[in-house]
């Protein structure tokens, strides 16, 4: 059956499935005469480029709008190769924050036929007019424009039925970001700006009422401003069901007790605070002009684990400019004692126009010349140095923020140092299996009895106490060799699953971006 023509295609490729683009929607609800010819079609990067280009010719469509992010450049590029190779009459129009900035010298815009740099709002839908009815357009790359937000239609009607079921829905109450962190894109913004905020919590109660029950704000600085905040806060405590899931970005030095006192009313399971400290180190936020009271960060840090049943994900960044390993431990430890739920470790990324490259000649910053575009090494951090804290990242997932060793963490890192004691570990366990990946839940209970034992002494029926406790707990079926005398049993509990409100990530895959 030939699927019908739509003119116009909002495409994206998505890091996941569950990720639902904020950006293409937002552009669907902006082209007014042409949305009946207007269709989305959203993807993975795990899906095959000619397989996406394929389905997207099937369409039969005029114009194909891609939107472009770190995560999809490399393979967005290939399917503009394949699309353009294929149907060279079809006009693709690239937007998003990979391609707005340092555009010039990058494939993939000297492939497609026209870039439209900033917000695609208002700047999107006047292309498409001029390409399908005249005149035609002069300039293959547009500055976009950044309308009042009180001018754009809002979004939120055209999350389908599907996507309310079994996708993350991105929600926004405002943009931009007054903070000046060098290393994030949201530096480049004037300020925050709200969206009328009786029309936003008309259209949260719209999709409530549809039975959407995950909601993932995008604002980076959601407690700016506390009226806000309160009321926002007030509606889902109103609207408090099983399965509701509310996730949010706050500013780690700014909880006063209005907001608390909001906090501590919300059950667990229901409420997510991701809190991006990213370094505790004075000198190095001065010098990446990151504003942070660090005593009340990690009061604000305490209380929220203390006080309040909100899941609290706090984010570090490795590899700042000037940043040693010493601080980096220092930061972590810190960070470690108030015991947030997870902790994000992520390796510093030169994001495309971001002014922390003002810092590269005299900081010795050297970064992959390929996206994520992590950095490789710093004057105060070797390449091999680098690599040993990517590691550490990744087994801390694996072990820590995995939630499957619960009993056993604090057993590994107990000492003077949390973070000292867990690079340990990180690097026996490198050198043991070679491996960050392919390592199941029991590959670590057996690395963790033999390395707990044998290299740090501890006494092996204590070991298996707290290995057993956190394997049953966590609902796994296979018997580690470390545990087999104590699960001769079959167990029949059923498997535990993950959730969508589980292990959100930082900013899901990014999508905070609202351009094409």
């Amino acid at each position: 059956m030939t699927p019908p023509r739509s003119a116009i295609i909002l495409c994206t490729l998505n890091a996941k499935y569950i990720h639902a683009s904020l950006g293409l929607r937002y552009l669907l609800a902006q082209m007014g005469s042409l949305t009946s010819q207007t269709a989305i079609r959203e993807f993975t990067i795990t899906r095959r480029p000619q397989e996406l280009a394929d389905e997207l010719l099937a369409l039969q469509p005029s114009i194909i709008g891609l939107g472009v992010y770190i995560w999809n450049v490399t393979e967005t590029t290939e399917l503009v190769r394949l699309l353009k190779a294929a149907r060279p009459d079809v006009k693709l129009v690239l937007g998003g924050p990979e391609v707005s900035y340092e555009w010039e010298a990058q494939e993939i815009v000297r492939l497609a036929d026209h870039l439209i740099t900033g917000w695609g709002d208002v700047g999107f839908p006047r292309l498409c007019q001029a390409l399908l009815f005249g005149p035609q357009p002069l300039m293959k790359v547009m500055a976009g424009e950044q309308p009042t937000l009180d001018q754009l239609a809002l979004p939120y009607a055209h999350y389908t039925d599907t996507d309310l079921a079994h996708r993350l829905l991105y929600v926004e109450a405002s943009r931009g970001c007054p903070f000046k962190c060098e290393f994030c894109l949201s530096s480049l913004d004037q300020t925050a700006k709200a969206f009328p905020l009786d029309h936003f919590l008309d259209a949260m109660d719209a999709l409530y009422q549809r039975g959407a029950r995950n909601f993932k704000f995008v604002d980076r600085t959601f407690n700016l401003k506390i009226d806000t905040s309160a009321r926002i806060l007030q509606f889902f405590l109103d609207r408090l069901t099983d399965g509701l899931f509310v996730h949010f970005e706050v500013i780690p030095d700014h909880l006063p007790d209005r907001l608390k006192a909001l906090i501590a009313q919300f059950p667990s399971g229901v409420l997510q605070l991701e809190v991006g400290v990213q370094t505790f180190n004075v000198e190095v936020q001065q010098r990446i002009s990151r504003r942070q009271d660090n005593e009340k960060t990690v009061a604000n840090l305490r209380w929220l684990v203390e006080q309040s049943q909100a899941h609290l994900h706090a984010d570090l960044i490795f590899g700042l400019p000037g940043e040693s390993l010493d601080s980096i431990a220092a930061g972590f430890d810190r960070l470690y004692a108030t015991r947030p739920h997870e902790i994000q470790l992520g390796l510093l990324k030169r994001l495309r126009g971001t002014p922390i490259t003002r810092h590269s000649a005299a900081h010795g910053m050297v970064y992959d010349t390929h996206p994520p575009y992590t950095v490789q090494q710093t004057a105060e951090l070797e390449a091999a140095t680098v690599q040993r804290l990517v590691r550490m990242a990744r087994y801390w997932d694996l072990v820590a923020n995995s939630g499957r060793f619960r009993q056993t963490l604090p057993v590994l890192v107990k000492g003077d140092s949390a973070f000292a004691r867990f690079l340990a570990w990180s690097d026996w366990l490198w050198q043991t299996t070679a491996k960050t990946h392919g390592l199941t839940p029991e590959n670590l209970v057996d690395a963790l009895f033999d390395y707990l034992t044998t290299q740090r002494g501890s006494a092996t029926p204590d070991v298996r106490a707290v290995l057993l406790q956190d394997y049953l707990a966590s609902g796994a079926r296979a018997r580690p060799i470390c545990l087999q005398a104590l699960l001769a049993r079959p167990r029949t509990q059923p498997l535990k699953t993950t959730s969508l409100r589980q292990r959100q990530g930082r900013h899901g895959q990014g999508q905070t971006q609202l351009d094409l």
